[in-house]
């Protein structure tokens, strides 16, 4: 159930400009949004936001059995899906393509396996599971048709669009954002971000944190602080959410690797990826989590306009890597 959303304004002292506010719940997540007071109603604000998460939810939540989204995933193929849907498809297509194959929305069967989606899951994962999900894994076995219908080639598979859906969802409140005017402001959505303009009370843009890796919820602790020019800022990690087996107490992590179902094992703990968007941010972040190092590194250096920081456990100490123009 959505909390009731405080909105309040903070006064800069000595400053003719004020920052307003905007928080809340929203895609299992707090939101949180900051701009500069532009004399417009702050209600009208508010149900722009809710429209536009209303819309993508009934588009693209797994949470929700009603969803366009979930009601593909149960095996209805006459859904005509929306703009947003296809939008975050014809992403999820590309990523697959230049992830080689390390990004798949159809992992979606192995975290629901794993205990990490919507639906329950399995009390074991031997040989015959593992050989059943991977018949039902693999983005080239779905397509979207020119009338927007998905076909799937077998009814089981499960489209999970999490790694690119928060990501969306915070480009769209900042074209929002941008219509109604703004040119300074902060998009969060549980750490994934887009940035316009400057904080105009220090006179310097929007400064972000990225968390220190820990399994400890509380307190949260900051790694570095970093400065965002009109750019999107997405954060994927091992190191809190994961789930732990009562019967065997084995470890497993929630990003899985799509070409085996198997959890990711590596010594990354985060990768933050800066882009144009937040979209790409958030799927390039997914991505990294999986693959190896070098590959990572690869990509990151064979694609204009996204750039990463990744954190690595090393000797019970942290290292990081970054690419050229982090």
């Amino acid at each position: 159930m959505r909390k009731i959303l405080i909105l309040f304004v903070l006064f800069a002292a000595c400053s003719k400009h004020e920052i307003v506010i905007i928080d809340g719940q929203a895609l299992g997540t707090y939101y949180r949004i900051k701009y500069l007071d532009l004399g417009h109603d702050k209600v009208n604000f508010q149900k722009g936001i809710d429209s536009i998460l209303k819309v993508i939810n009934s588009s693209m939540s797994t949470y929700i059995p009603s969803s366009d989204i979930s009601k593909i995933n149960s095996g209805d193929s006459t859904i005509v899906v929306d703009e947003h849907f296809e939008k975050v498809f014809q992403k999820a297509n590309l990523m697959w393509y230049k992830s080689q194959g390390y990004f798949d929305p159809t992992v979606g069967a192995w975290v629901n396996a794993y205990g990490f989606g919507p639906n329950k899951k399995l009390k074991k994962i031997g040989l015959k599971e593992r050989d059943s999900l991977m018949k039902i894994t693999g983005w080239p076995r779905i397509r979207l048709t020119k009338e927007k219908r998905v076909i799937k080639d077998d009814s089981n598979i499960f489209i999970d669009f999490n790694a690119l859906a928060k990501g969306y969802t915070v480009d769209q409140i900042n074209s929002y954002f941008e219509k109604k005017g703004s040119k300074n402001h902060l998009i969060d959505i549980g750490g994934e971000l887009v940035s316009r303009g400057k904080n105009l009370i220090t006179n310097k843009m929007w400064s972000v944190g990225i968390e220190k890796p820990s399994e400890t919820t509380l307190p949260r602790k900051i790694f570095d602080i970093i400065e965002l020019n009109n750019e999107a800022l997405a954060t994927s990690g091992n190191y809190r959410k994961y789930r732990l087996d009562k019967e065997t107490n084995q470890k497993y992590v929630h990003s899985i690797n799509p070409l085996n179902g198997r959890p990711a094992r590596s010594n990354i703990l985060s990768v933050s990826v800066k882009a144009e968007d937040c979209m790409t941010a958030d799927a390039y972040a997914t991505s990294l989590m999986v693959m190896p190092l070098n590959m990572g590194k690869k990509l990151i250096d064979d694609t204009p306009n996204v750039e990463a920081l990744w954190i690595i456990s090393k000797n019970q100490n942290f290292v990081t890597y970054s690419s050229k123009n982090w």
